[in-house]
């Protein structure tokens, strides 16, 4: 049984994954609407930073979903908190089956080719993962951290070292390599990160393949021609979590801190002073990360 508010979850889907993934979206759409109807949302400048980028993430909604605001500005309390609440569970809905379909996959994806994991990580337990384990606990290794060090990897085994979410690890780099004189080298292009874009947003056998053109992934049932920024940082924040041992993935976890993690992607990715770095970065992910179907749209 599907209702007619159903292309609403349909919308929160694509709108947690491309444009933003920790929102309160029934506070989201509330606030946004008083800033309109106070005409104060003309004059960004006068916001708050926090306020500045909840508007700005209000905008990319009305954008995304036909017909909203005008159905938000002649709706009561109560009707946008429901509106809200349908895009929520969009939200909500895809970040648990990305976090579901990448817990098996990323056992494929680091475990080289012809060999096996040593101990064996199985695809549907999680225990085993993160600093617990020789492979994962590699590629979760803040950068600039030595995990080859016997001391430093005890430390992260045992919680001694603390990880907070805005301590980027290896994996996020080319090579897994972390190039102390220049930070952009490789940040945010190793293979790991395209292989999980690609299993999101195409579809999971394009991961080793080029997908069919009939085939019809996230991006494809979106309309997303190009990469986002929000996208790289979703894919980038769901991997991370696929390499931990936690078992929920949550807005309040403050165990991996996934929110503070993609939130401090985004300030990177948004700011306005590596405009030069990002574009490069963008252009980057659009030849190897996104459906070369799309990539001459871009």
């Amino acid at each position: 049984f599907r209702t007619t508010q159903d292309p609403l979850v349909h919308r929160g889907r694509h709108f947690g994954r491309a444009v933003h993934a920790f929102c309160n979206v029934p506070t989201l759409l509330t606030n946004g609407i008083v800033l309109l109807s106070e005409g104060r949302g003309d004059a960004l400048d006068l916001l708050t930073v926090d306020e500045r980028k909840e508007f700005v993430a209000f905008q990319e909604l009305l954008r995304a979903v036909p017909g909203l605001e005008p159905r938000l500005m002649a709706s009561s309390e109560e009707e946008v908190i429901e509106i809200g609440e349908l895009i929520q569970k969009g939200i909500n809905g895809a970040r648990a089956d990305d976090t579901k379909g990448m817990k098996g996959a990323i056992i494929d994806w680091i475990t080289p080719k012809g060999q096996s994991l040593n101990p064996h990580i199985p695809h549907n337990v999680k225990s085993g993962r993160g600093f617990n384990h020789e492979r994962t606990g590699a590629l979760l290794c803040p950068a600039g951290l030595d995990w080859t060090n016997t001391q430093t990897r005890t430390k992260l085994m045992n919680g001694e070292i603390q990880v907070p979410g805005d301590q980027w690890p290896v994996f996020l780099y080319a090579d897994y390599t972390y190039d102390l004189e220049d930070l952009w080298n490789g940040l945010l292009r190793s293979g790991l990160l395209v292989s999980a874009y690609k299993h999101i947003f195409t579809s999971p056998s394009s991961v080793d393949q080029e997908p069919k053109a009939t085939r019809s992934g996230n991006a494809r049932i979106h309309g997303m021609r190009c990469v986002t920024k929000a996208s790289i940082a979703y894919v980038t924040t769901q991997t991370r979590f696929s390499l931990t041992s936690a078992q929920v993935f949550s807005r309040t976890d403050l165990i991996t801190d996934s929110k503070r993690f993609y939130s401090s992607i985004m300030e990177l990715l948004d700011d306005p002073d590596k405009s030069d770095e990002v574009d490069q970065l963008i252009t980057w992910w659009n030849r190897f990360g996104h459906n070369s179907q799309q990539r001459d749209l871009c």
